[in-house]
């Protein structure tokens, strides 16, 4: 066993007809090279525990097994709570409701077997034209987004699960994906450090355990242009140095073409040598753990560099797989959740109303395409059903329903490349409004994406914001249309909901 391959966390990616044996052939050499962990993408809740399991027991020495939690263990994993997006919670401006986010998902991760959360976002929602931030982001203020991020990193890590401050030093600037190319960020040292910088400050203030980096440039803290992942002036100089850091840098996903400009097993010597600890989603683990291996034979690579990440890691992992209090998750974990889901739908322009009767769903979607399917749109059409309503759900009204609901889902999505909605998307918007408008039907708009993005709608139809298009998500804005929601939801005493 190669200790080189302590230091990698491959993925394992649910397959909708083989599960996760479509893995099969990678976990099997993973485990015989003896990584340090395991990333999760996907599953059904009694798949992820066995596979979790598996992986324990035959493992020769504790793993860090993570998964990318920013909204619940039902982000990723079927049969589990889904929460609203990062920044919805964060506008209620309610400690409470973080922390209470926060320690929900790591305790529903324990039940799970997973022991470390890729969350929260630091980044600022700083640039609206950002593709890849968004509604991942907290907010816009980097005190208040430093308070939230220390209040989830104190409660994550309360419930006995690692939390992860990222994307460092700050994705929130960009103007372009990393999961498609390098971006770059041209704000001076003295901006970054008093905006950028100040969440991840305070999640390292409470004891993070981890920071991952950004496949982003920053000229003013690194001249050479190298993203901060590869950049020792970055990751040793300022993280480590200067912000006094001690605890895991790890990177991004390898697979993100922001990293390998000279290919993977260039990044992952690269990365090791700028300060990174651990490297995270290889495409070709075998490739990179050699890569390592011969790195440290040549000196490329300091063993004491190595040997001192290979600590952290050990300690770490001992901490999350420590002997704890059992966790569970019952219907009233359930319940605050749609209760939050229900708090943060707002009227974000006219006054919405409640609706009834037959109604005639136009789906707008402008979330395909890429490399990963979006969420089904039945919850949405679901729930409106089951509150009472006869509803249609067709491409384009027909004249035949007074009520008109248009359901428009354009989320932050890896690989779309844009924040706002597309032209097609907003054409077929106007072309429901125009046919509406032709029959006098009543119109509503149910926007699943960030609220700045309804000045973009045309028309005047009165917008509901219910923030992101995961099926939580959905059902919430369905409740607010039918006034049947769980918690009191903002803006809509007039119209949707009370």
């Amino acid at each position: 066993m190669n200790d080189s391959a302590k230091l990698f966390l491959p993925a394992i990616r649910w397959d909708a007809s083989r599960g996760f044996e479509a893995s099969r052939e990678l976990i099997e050499m993973a485990l015989d090279r003896g990584v340090g962990g395991f990333i999760i993408f996907g599953g059904e809740s009694g798949a992820v525990r066995t596979l979790t399991s598996e992986l324990r027991i035959r493992s020769k020495f504790p793993l860090l097994i993570g998964a990318d939690l920013e909204r619940g263990a039902g982000q990723q994993f079927a049969g589990c709570i889904g929460l609203p997006p990062l920044a919805a919670i964060g506008s209620l401006g309610d400690a409470a409701a973080i922390a209470g986010a926060a320690e929900l998902t790591a305790r529903e991760a324990r039940t799970l077997g997973i022991n470390w959360i890729y969350a929260p976002v630091c980044d600022i929602d700083a640039e609206p034209e950002n593709p890849i931030v968004g509604t991942r982001s907290l907010g816009s203020d980097p005190d208040e987004v430093a308070a939230a991020a220390a209040q989830w990193v104190e409660s994550c890590q309360n419930a006995g699960v690692m939390a992860c401050a990222k994307h460092f030093p700050g994705h929130g600037r960009t103007t372009v994906d990393s999961h498609a190319a390098l971006p770059s960020v041209a704000e001076d040292a003295e901006t970054l450090a008093d905006t950028d910088l100040v969440p991840f400050e305070a999640a390292i203030d409470v004891g993070v355990a981890a920071v991952m980096t950004a496949h982003v440039a920053y000229p003013a803290l690194d001249p050479s242009g190298a993203p901060a992942t590869l950049s020792a002036r970055i990751l040793n100089d300022l993280l480590r140095d200067e912000i006094g850091f001690p605890g895991l840098v790890v990177t991004d996903a390898l697979i993100m073409e922001g990293v390998l400009g000279a290919g993977e097993a260039t990044a992952v010597v690269k990365a090791l040598a700028a300060g990174c600890d651990l490297l995270l989603y290889p495409a070709d683990l075998a490739l990179c753990v050699d890569a390592v291996s011969a790195a440290a034979e040549r000196g490329e690579l300091d063993s004491g560099r190595l040997a001192l990440s290979l600590e952290r890691r050990r300690r770490w992992a001992e901490w999350a797989n420590a002997e704890r209090r059992p966790a569970s998750i019952g219907l009233e974990d359930e319940q605050w959740a749609e209760q939050l889901c229900d708090r943060v739908v707002h009227a974000v322009r006219g006054a919405p109303r409640i609706i009834g009767g037959k109604v005639e769903v136009i789906v707008v979607d402008d979330d395909v395409g890429g490399p990963y399917p979006p969420p089904s749109r039945a919850p949405f059409v679901d729930v409106l059903v089951a509150n009472g309503l006869n509803v249609d759900a067709r491409e384009a009204p027909s004249g035949d329903a007074a009520e008109i609901v248009i359901a428009l889902f354009g989320d932050i999505r890896s690989w779309k490349g844009r924040p706002g909605y597309s032209k097609r998307a907003l054409d077929a918007v106007s072309s429901a409004l125009d046919a509406a408008n032709a029959e006098r039907n009543s119109v509503t708009v149910v926007q699943f994406s960030h609220p700045r993005l309804a000045a973009s709608v045309p028309g005047d139809a009165p917008i509901i914001c219910a923030w992101g298009g995961e099926a939580v998500m959905q059902r919430a804005g369905a409740r607010a249309l039918t006034g049947r929601v769980a918690g009191k939801a903002r803006g809509l005493e007039t119209g949707a909901a009370k």
